[in-house]
């Protein structure tokens, strides 16, 4: 059962709660799909359910179209957030992380197309892997933070936070507004591109970083 942990392996106290993600936060991969740059966050939500470790593997579903990897900054919500104004923002969070925001993608472009919601492409047990958090002393300046991602040694995604439409406290302040944030909830602020389809036995790398300089990483497997 998943639970929320920090780099140096404890557990987070904290309840494990929904994942409020946040779509075509990088402009580039909003255009690798031929998607509009949005003017506001694109909002969609992902169930407790959904969450599972990253490490030391994860599963993706048989059977069911081509399962893409989107690498994302998360954020771990440790204080009740409702209405609050940006300069609150950073108070609520208790730790950062990574996550992939497992999408379905012939299912999701299937749903898109019939003018459905994506949660059944998005939403699915296990489609939110996370890794452990690191507090936000670590993180330092989060507006300088890094991803990355390398599949079987092959770069794939690389993204800054500075890239991001909306920056990270921006997005917890504006989904304060529409969505209760509550205390073991994950916000997930978007992925840059490079989004691809994952295989069985597929080996990954992430790392998170700030300045150059980094964090931590994170290898799994796909099973």
């Amino acid at each position: 059962m998943y639970q929320h942990t920090r780099v140096d392996g404890s557990v987070i106290d904290l309840p494990v709660g929904k994942a409020v993600c946040v779509g075509r936060n990088y402009a580039a991969h909003a255009r690798e799909l031929g998607n509009a740059v949005p003017e506001t966050p694109i909002l969609f939500l992902k169930p407790r359910t959904a969450m599972a470790p990253l490490s030391p593997d994860f599963a993706i579903p048989a059977d069911r179209g081509g399962c893409h990897h989107e690498t994302e900054i998360a954020v771990l919500i440790g204080r009740t957030a409702k209405n609050i104004p940006l300069d609150e923002a950073p108070a609520v969070i208790a730790g950062y992380g990574l996550a992939l925001d497992l999408t379905l993608r012939d299912l999701q472009n299937q749903l898109k197309k019939q003018g459905y919601p994506w949660e059944v492409a998005k939403a699915f047990d296990g489609a939110c892997p996370l890794s452990p958090f690191i507090s936000p002393e670590a993180m330092g300046d989060v507006t300088t933070a890094e991803l990355s991602l390398t599949v079987n040694g092959e770069p794939r995604q690389h993204g800054q936070a500075q890239d991001m439409i909306t920056g990270i406290y921006e997005l917890v302040a504006y989904i304060s507004r529409i969505f209760t944030l509550e205390p073991g909830d994950v916000v997930l602020t978007g992925t840059p591109e490079g989004v691809a389809a994952l295989a069985g036995g597929d080996r990954l790398v992430l790392s998170l970083g700030n300045g150059g300089k980094a964090l931590a990483t994170f290898i799994t497997a796909v099973r």
